[in-house]
């Protein structure tokens, strides 16, 4: 269940550019136990006249199991409510947010589906609903408050958390060992062990195969202790010294010597830390299980992004998939309950979808404090950094927003001043974010 949000592939925000239902690829319909393909057009979707019918999409999870669990998940729901029925859509866009965006501007838009983050378009294009009656307070407080700002736009929750996701960076205890080191707190310490555990072919450090700046992308600001956006979501706010002084570090740790460039996948794979390419590398912590299978469970540990500064933090992004309702469903009430039957009142749903297939924290407190594979090592400290370092993106930054900032990390890189680069991000960031508030 690897997750694409962190570099904005999956992430589906409204983008209507050469987009029509022509190009809404193959999908396979998964509906009573019988798949059938759906080419361009609608596809053939039959139900009992007596029976509220629901259309409910997810992307193409890549763990094996995955299809067949939401398709049984479906099957329990329908046994449970007689009157609904449920066809699964197991989305195959190589895109899904494109997909996604698209199939919601027309008449077969799904009732349910998931998303990696949502935005104020959607809201006022009445594409998703708000969830608000779904959360009672025992409920509302068994879901971590950092978590659910991903899905509050102007005080109304939009989704119910499916999947929270993290990264950190991988080490061998015995090289650290071997070497007298131990986990940095600074990036200038990270930078330092980059350096001393450069072996010639063995690189010291995995960043990306772009030196640092998609993976670091929220790190370089939060680990400042600088923000997206500040706390009315009014104003930029991302170009300040400390963050200019964090970002300068790209141009000293690629000049380094010391990254790994050009491994055969990018840092969402752990490829590159299994076969000793890197002897320190940024992942996500749906790779542990590969890892600790192939690289031994008592041999690695973890540490989040280390601080910056006197006013930084160590770091890490919070991400993830959340399930929302079409705004314009004709069956709303229907496909609110579907929500709240899989991910608020079946725990044991919430818990195997996270941890059967793929790996990651359950959404609820409750359920990932009851997850035995989340209690000891590595896993253990990945909810504690989660917990206390977890950053989501605001849902008003958007894809123009973050390739505005991307592109000043290239710059800095190169070697351009760092805080004059932010700057210039932030009045493209800033035109966007007037441009959404005006709108």
């Amino acid at each position: 269940m690897t997750s694409g949000n962190q570099d904005g592939a999956q992430r589906p925000f409204i983008s209507t550019f050469g987009l029509n239902r022509r190009q809404l690829v193959k999908s396979a319909l998964i509906a009573g136990g019988t798949i059938v393909w759906a080419g361009n057009g609608p596809s053939n979707r039959v139900a009992a006249q007596d029976k509220v019918k629901l259309v409910q999409w997810y992307h193409q999870y890549g763990e094996e199991g995955t299809q067949d669990a939401v398709k049984r998940y479906a099957q329990q729901f329908t046994e449970a409510n007689p009157d609904i029925t449920v066809e699964v859509v197991w989305q195959t866009a190589a895109d899904y947010g494109a997909a996604l965006s698209a199939a919601l501007l027309t008449a077969d838009a799904p009732d349910v589906f998931e998303q990696s983050g949502l935005n104020l378009d959607q809201v006022k294009q009445q594409q998703i609903a708000p969830l608000d009656d779904l959360y009672t307070a025992d409920v509302k407080a068994d879901f971590n408050e950092v978590g659910l700002q991903r899905g509050t736009i102007d005080g109304k929750i939009y989704w119910v958390k499916m999947v929270d996701d993290m990264g950190m960076f991988y080490y061998r205890k015995s090289q650290f060992a071997d070497a007298g080191l131990e986990a940095p707190t600074t990036i200038e310490e990270l930078l330092d062990i980059a350096n001393k555990l450069n072996q010639g072919r063995q690189k010291g450090l995995y960043l990306g195969n772009d030196g640092g700046v998609a993976a670091g992308g929220g790190p370089w600001v939060w680990s400042a202790g600088g923000t997206y956006l500040n706390e009315d979501d009014t104003k930029v706010a991302f170009n300040t010294d400390a963050v200019a002084g964090n970002a300068a570090m790209l141009k000293s740790f690629n000049d380094s010597g010391a990254l790994l460039i050009g491994a055969p996948t990018d840092w969402w794979d752990p490829s590159a830390f299994i076969q000793q390419l890197a002897a320190v590398a940024w992942g996500g912590l749906w790779a542990l299980p590969q890892i600790s299978r192939e690289v031994g469970e008592d041999e690695i540990d973890v540490f989040p992004w280390p601080a910056y500064g006197d006013t930084g933090k160590p770091s890490t992004f919070w991400g993830g998939w959340g399930e929302c309702v079409f705004g314009k469903s004709k069956n709303i009430e229907a496909a609110k309950e579907l929500v709240r039957w899989l991910w608020i009142e079946n725990t044991e749903i919430q818990q195997d979808w996270n941890l059967a297939y793929g790996f990651h924290v359950p959404p609820r407190k409750s359920v990932a404090a009851s997850a035995e594979k989340l209690k000891s090592g590595p896993a253990a400290k990945a909810v504690e950094f989660l917990d206390k370092y977890g950053v989501v993106d605001p849902p008003l930054w958007t894809p123009a927003m973050g390739t505005a900032l991307t592109d000043a990390y290239n710059n800095i890189k190169g070697g351009a001043d760092a805080r004059a680069e932010l700057d210039k991000a932030a009045k493209t960031a800033q035109a966007e974010l007037d441009r959404l508030l005006q709108g």
